[in-house]
């Protein structure tokens, strides 16, 4: 999977570096197969921002988005959005490939 971090108005850090691919590691786990991430870290006043855009190999593109103080929750934020999306996606899928084969069953019964 290809990965971009950027920032906009903030450097990345180390542990920024660190703390976002080991949140990697989660949507992994639930797809082996996704194509691409881009993470946009910004700072806009007060308020941290982490955007995160998501590709996966069937075609499907999921965005988030994350605003709070601190950049790290904003960051973890981020990713539950992208894991609960990539979840719902995972299951649409999976319903449509069952729903398929029951019409295939009965067509051949």
């Amino acid at each position: 999977m290809q990965f971009q971090l950027s920032g906009q108005h903030v450097e990345i850090t180390e542990a920024m570096r660190t703390h976002v691919t080991g949140q990697l590691d989660r949507l992994n786990r639930l797809d082996d197969r996704l194509t691409s991430i881009s993470v946009v870290l910004s700072l806009d006043k007060l308020q941290q921002k982490a955007e995160g855009t998501l590709h996966t190999s069937s075609g499907a593109l999921l965005h988030a988005e994350a605003f709070e103080q601190d950049m790290y929750v904003s960051i973890d934020m981020m990713f539950d959005k992208l894991v609960t999306q990539l979840r719902k996606h995972r299951d649409k899928v999976c319903d449509k490939h069952k729903a398929e084969a029951r019409r295939d069953d009965r067509m051949v019964g």
